[in-house]
This record gives C-alpha cells, sequence and structure tokens, in this order.
C-alpha cells in the first residue's frame, strides 16, 4: 500500500533584497517552517556582529500541509509583493516519512569529558547517573557535534561552575547554558542576537527543568554582571570586536572561554584580551580552537 504525500514545499529562487520579505509572506500564508539556503556554493565568514548577510542565490523554502492551496499562497504573495516581480518559484511534494527516524541516525547520545552527556529526547540516556541533557536538532545552532561546541563542553565537564553566574554569550540552542545550570550555576544569562536563538534556549532550559536557572537577553538588555564565567561560542572577528565589553562581565580571577576560532586566529585574537586577561589553558580539534583565560585582579 503505497502512503499518499503529507507535505509539500514552495521554493522561491530569491535575492538577497527579497529574500526576507519571501520567507515573511510564507509565514504569513500558514508555512509550518522557512528555511534559508544557498543555492551555489557561496561561503559566508565573519558577517560584522549584529548583520544578517544572505547568499546573493538564495533559495527561501515554505513547508506545508500537503492538502494546502498552493495557488492561493502564490495569489496573496504575488499581491503583497505590490507590483514587484514574482520571483521564480515550483512545488515539490515529499512522501510521508519517519522523519525521526531520519535525524536519530546522525544524532546519538555523546559524552563529553567524564561526566556530561548531550541526548535526543528519543534515547535513554546511556548513563542515567551523569548529567544528561535532553537536546534536540532544531532551528538555532548547537547539539553539541560541531567541534567548538564539543571543546567548551569539554571545558565545562572539567572546571567547576557551581554555584557560579554564568554568561553564555552567542547561546544558540543554549546548549552550554543548560550545561553550565545543570553542573551546578547559581544563575545563568544566555545572550544572542537572534530571537529565535532565545526562544529555542528557553525551550530547552524547561525541557532539562533549568529555566528557572536561565534568563535570555538580546545583547542591548544584558544587564550589567559581574560573571564567575564567560563562554563565548562565535567566531574570532565578532569574538574581537567584543573584547572590552566581555571584558567588562567577568569579575576579577573569573573565566573567559572563547570558541568559534580558527586556530590560526588565535595569536590575534589573544591579543585583543591581554590587556583584561592571563590564557591559561588551549585545545584544538580538527583546525578549531577554544582558549580560556582568567581575568586579571
Amino acid at each position: 500500500m503505497t502512503t499518499s504525500p503529507q507535505w509539500l514545499q514552495i521554493l522561491f529562487d530569491a535575492r538577497p533584497d527579497n529574500a526576507g520579505l519571501i520567507a515573511d509572506l510564507l509565514s504569513e500564508t500558514g508555512a509550518l517552517a522557512v528555511t534559508l539556503q544557498d543555492r551555489g556554493d557561496e561561503a559566508i565568514y565573519e558577517p560584522p556582529l549584529g548583520s544578517e548577510p544572505l547568499w546573493s542565490d538564495t533559495c527561501v523554502i515554505g513547508l506545508f500541509d500537503a492538502d494546502t492551496d498552493v495557488s492561493g499562497v502564490l495569489q496573496h504573495i504575488q499581491h503583497a509583493l505590490q507590483g514587484q516581480d514574482m520571483p521564480a518559484c515550483h512545488v515539490k511534494r515529499l512522501a510521508n516519512q519517519d522523519w525521526e527516524r531520519v535525524w536519530l541516525a546522525h544524532f546519538r547520545p555523546m559524552r563529553f569529558g567524564q561526566r556530561l552527556w548531550i541526548c535526543p529526547t528519543a534515547y535513554q540516556p546511556p548513563d542515567p547517573t551523569a548529567v544528561n541533557i535532553m537536546l534536540d536538532p532544531g532551528l538555532a545552532f548547537g547539539t553539541g557535534t560541531h567541534p567548538t561546541t564539543a571543546l567548551c563542553l569539554e571545558w565545562l565537564d572539567s572546571h567547576a561552575v557551581t554555584d557560579h553566574h554564568v554568561i553564555d554569550y552567542g547561546c544558540g540552542s543554549g546548549i552550554l547554558a543548560i550545561a553550565a545550570a545543570r553542573l551546578g550555576a547559581r544563575q545563568v544569562a544566555a545572550v544572542d542576537i537572534d530571537h529565535q536563538a532565545l526562544l529555542a534556549t528557553a525551550d530547552n532550559a524547561r525541557r532539562n527543568h533549568v529555566d528557572h536557572l536561565i534568563h535570555g537577553y538580546l545583547p542591548a538588555d544584558l544587564p550589567a554582571i559581574a560573571a564567575d564565567t564567560v563562554l563565548a561560542n562565535i567566531l574570532a572577528g565578532p569574538l574581537a570586536d567584543l573584547a572590552p565589553q566581555l571584558a567588562q562581565l567577568v569579575k576579577p580571577g573569573g573565566s573567559l572561554v572563547l570558541s568559534g576560532l580558527l586556530s590560526p586566529q588565535g595569536p590575534a585574537l589573544q591579543g585583543s584580551y591581554r590587556r583584561w586577561f592571563d590564557f591559561i589553558w588551549q585545545q584544538q580539534r580538527e583546525d578549531w580552537l577554544c582558549l580560556a583565560a582568567r581575568r586579571k585582579e
């Protein structure tokens, strides 16, 4: 017996100047999810802090129920464009699949250090006595699979943060914030420029029963804090720009962990922080480097 398709995608060939509008219009017309993808092979490295760069050839994809009136969706978008050219688009029907099994094939429980595990919610934790974080892939970056995140998790596992005030700057999915809370932090500020990341962090914090310990902030809303530990897993360029701000957030004697940089970028980034910090630890995985420093008294 053949199972009929349950989903359809409407794909638009967009440009940087209209991709955001198309994405918003797809959401308005009932899209269950909207995704932006690179249609070519264009890398975007180190965008300016606070910017949201897009590829020059962007595909905007709206996911809908199979019985959606496609012509109605397209008419709404055409009307909303108010005379602008309608981007080329096509419709793709998706066969019914067990999508959970698809991503579970690529995301399984992972251990970081001696006591910290990241587990998909569909799995039973391999070690019930460990510090288990239940986390599913979502819209925001951060499941522990990338070396930069893994290095930060391993640092947290091997350094006491009990009763610490911690800041996770560039929180993504909230994985580092949640790990710090589960490892005993008293309070955690999760900071990101992306509202979606803050929503994902809040949802994941609730799932792991630490939402009372974690508070999300846009950078402009973060209160003046003297944190015991600041974790910043971003990119080398923004990390260099943020040096004065991050330095002000770490109390004397406190710890700063920087990740998201390539190994050759390490010396220059350390130079941006040496006015305030002594670097005491570093670890490399593949081409990625993680640095830890202590705030000068």
